[in-house]
């Protein structure tokens, strides 16, 4: 650790002064709180007969659905993303030579290979795993239920990605029509909600992943444009989308959740709602207002270098956190059921919150030693030829489908000779290789474009 420490503090000596640093903490921010907010309401215990029960604290305290306003931060994530990506694609421009072709397609696939390189090592392991308890003889709807818990994280990627694809031309709308791309976003995702509450109109409200998500990714274009340049602006927004929060949660049809509720008829986040659009713009407001004040902060080299270090293991610490939880949990009901026997939300639960918390910590801390190096293990793009466009399109769709499965079915099968889904577990190694990258990505190098 103290050797991770030290490369990351000469990586933070190194950072240009003009590096907005906030940025950079805003993103290791938001996936702490998505990592801590999971370890506090997956909520497991014994019944009274012994066996396991998969508790889920905002169902059985109502009231602890207000903490997803503060923990249900992926907002801030797609608000940075924005920024981030149009940044970078704006750099894309600038270096371009004349007459490049393939411009946009080496900068997408060189996002996508950062991203989904860290997430060969979980799910390959999650495969092996639940073929192993499969061939053991363990209920298969338990297999499903661990592997599922612990892979669910992944449906962030599919839409990020995605999101991340039209980079182009959602920052070309940006800069032609400037706030009015945002409100287009916006009246879309209203009208997809009034179709699906009013008259039940089925599936139509999964179009807004892309609408509310898109939408808050534009924000990350505003904040870069400098069009929340002073604190009042700021704050003036963060007040105004508050209280159309308050409005649509409180007074209006919208859970106070902003993530799932077990026996809830409406969820904000899958698909997302445009409560949950209030809530990130709500949380636009409040940290773009705290910007000035978190620059000054982030001066500080200690705090500057640990805010390098995380984001140098960002996506292994989100994507390892809830298999360290599901771990530490197999031990616990290993030894006994030791600790389980508490119910959640009562006085001892929250006391030994602390202690489970650290144990999930100590879990985690060997998977980001073992797999950290993930992250920076990124070579060149079909050794620096151009990926074919329709290879690119066909790799992504390839891998967000076999992330969103991952996510929604689970790799673990009810039938089967194996107990794995295959075909889910194969996509994002196919869609890699496709783009140029990954452990097979040779079975498709081809010398023509």
């Amino acid at each position: 650790m103290a050797g991770m420490w030290a490369k990351a503090r000469e990586m933070a000596q190194m950072a240009p002064p003009e590096r907005n640093r906030w940025v950079d903490f805003l993103r290791a921010l938001s996936i702490l709180a998505v990592v801590f907010g999971h370890w506090l309401v997956a909520a497991p215990y014994l019944d009274e007969s012994g066996a396991v029960q998969g508790g889920h604290l905002l169902g059985i305290l109502p009231w602890s659905q207000w903490l997803t306003w503060g923990f249900q931060v992926m907002p801030i994530f797609f608000l940075v993303g924005g920024y981030s990506n149009g940044v970078s694609w704006g750099a894309q421009l600038r270096k371009a030579e004349p007459g490049h072709k393939g411009l946009y397609r080496d900068w997408f696939a060189s996002r996508v290979q950062r991203l989904i390189t860290p997430v060969f090592p979980v799910l390959l392991l999650w495969a092996v795993l639940a073929f192993g308890m499969t061939m053991a003889g363990m209920d298969r709807a338990n297999v499903s239920m661990a592997t599922q818990l612990a892979l669910v994280p992944v449906w962030f990627l599919a839409v990020y990605l995605l999101v991340t694809a039209i980079t182009p031309l959602s920052l070309k709308a940006w800069k032609r029509f400037g706030w009015g791309s945002f409100a287009a976003l916006a009246l879309a995702a209203v009208a997809v909600d009034w179709l699906t509450l009013a008259h039940g109109v089925p599936y139509i409200n999964f179009i807004n992943f892309l609408f509310v998500w898109v939408g808050i990714h534009q924000l990350g274009y505003a904040w870069q444009d400098g069009k929340f340049g002073s604190v009042p602006m700021a704050l003036a927004w963060f007040a105004v989308s508050l209280a159309v929060l308050l409005g649509l949660t409180v007074y209006g049809p919208y859970p106070i959740a902003m993530i799932g509720v077990p026996g809830a008829q409406i969820t904000n986040s899958m698909p997302p709602t445009i409560a949950l659009l209030a809530l990130g713009m709500t949380q636009t407001g409040l940290v773009l207002a705290l910007e000035p004040w978190g620059r000054k902060l982030l001066d500080n080299l200690s705090l500057w270098t640990a805010t390098v270090l995380m984001n140098g293991m960002i996506m292994t610490v989100y994507l390892w956190h809830l298999t360290a939880f599901v771990l530490v949990m197999v031990l616990a009901w290993l030894a006994g059921g030791i600790g389980l026997d508490v119910y959640p939300g009562t006085a001892a639960w929250w006391w030994t919150r602390p202690v489970w918390i650290a144990l999930y910590l100590v879990a985690l801390m060997p998977m980001i030693a073992t797999f950290a190096r993930h992250e920076r293990m990124f070579g060149p793009i079909r050794g620096g030829r151009t990926v074919p466009r329709l290879r690119v399109v066909l790799g992504v769709l390839a891998i967000c489908i076999g992330l969103a499965m991952t996510a929604a079915i689970s790799i673990a099968s009810p039938e089967g000779l194996t107990g794995v889904r295959l075909w889910v577990v194969a996509l994002p190694f196919v869609g890699a290789a496709l783009m140029g990258f990954g452990p097979v990505y040779g079975w498709f190098a081809s010398e023509r474009e």
